[in-house]
């Protein structure tokens, strides 16, 4: 008797976005009939010059940011159209968030930052859930100490266990190494590496650096708001051999929509 391999289904879809800032002359298009999708239990990176659209993408993505044109699921529910109220319990029950100022509440322990989301929406996130998170980033013994008493990269780890303890659809990471140094930032992506083969996370993380999108099991390289290329099994070397090469990418995707 054969059995067959599970077909990944898609965390995030996005067809045909288009989003521009501002009007006439000064109006800059952000995103240009951009479709991509990303399959579930994977880890992406999404990478491109500064300007080429790719924190916009990410924003719109995660319902952070409306588009002109096109559409946004997440699993099975269209972003398209919902209200701020629906919208903010998608964001709340189906995405985590992660952010390059770690963003953990001043007044509130390690533990109590982790719980927020929950306390918030008024249930309780699973214990048994929590301290496997806890325990694989190393902050049992920093549960109590409040944010100042923490190193970036323990604030970091905090934070990405407070994405992780809902146990949302998608976890989105916004630059997540830019304020740590190099130890501190490996740490953090080999948990978000974890979390995608150890408990099937599904995380998109936007990031300039090619040793950062080494962890990752593909990059989407956008530029001036297209996406230009998609690359399977990154190392650093290939990215950044990838990123030499860029202007001749984005010259043959004008000349692709031309």
């Amino acid at each position: 008797m054969s059995t067959s391999t599970p077909v990944k289904t898609n965390a995030v879809a996005a067809k045909g976005l288009w989003k521009a800032y501002g009007s006439g002359e000064a109006q800059v298009v952000a995103l240009r009939d951009v479709s991509v999708e990303f399959a579930s239990g994977a880890f992406t990176a999404i990478m491109g010059p500064s300007g080429s659209g790719k924190s916009t993408l990410m924003h719109c993505l995660a319902g952070l940011d409306t588009t002109d044109r096109g559409t946004v699921s997440i699993g099975d529910t269209a972003l398209t159209g919902l209200g701020d109220k629906a919208l903010t319990k998608l964001r709340r029950d189906k995405i985590g968030f992660i952010f390059q100022q770690f963003n953990l509440l001043p007044t509130l322990t390690a533990e109590e930052n982790i719980t927020l989301p929950a306390a918030i929406a008024g249930s309780k996130a699973d214990p048994a859930w929590v301290k496997r998170i806890i325990d694989t980033l190393d902050l049992a013994d920093r549960l109590d100490h409040k944010p100042t008493e923490l190193s970036g990269g323990q604030q970091q780890r905090v934070a990405c266990a407070r994405a992780l303890a809902s146990r949302p659809e998608v976890v989105f990471a916004d630059e997540p190494t830019g304020n740590l140094d190099t130890r501190s930032g490996a740490e953090v992506l080999s948990f978000l590496r974890t979390s995608v083969d150890e408990f099937d996370q599904t995380i998109v993380m936007v990031t300039h650096d090619p040793n950062a999108a080494a962890y990752a099991d593909r990059v989407v390289f956008l530029a001036d708001g297209q996406v230009v290329e998609d690359m399977d099994d990154p190392t650093a070397d290939s990215v950044i051999d990838k990123m030499k090469h860029f202007e001749e990418l984005v010259a043959a995707a004008q000349v692709k929509e031309s």
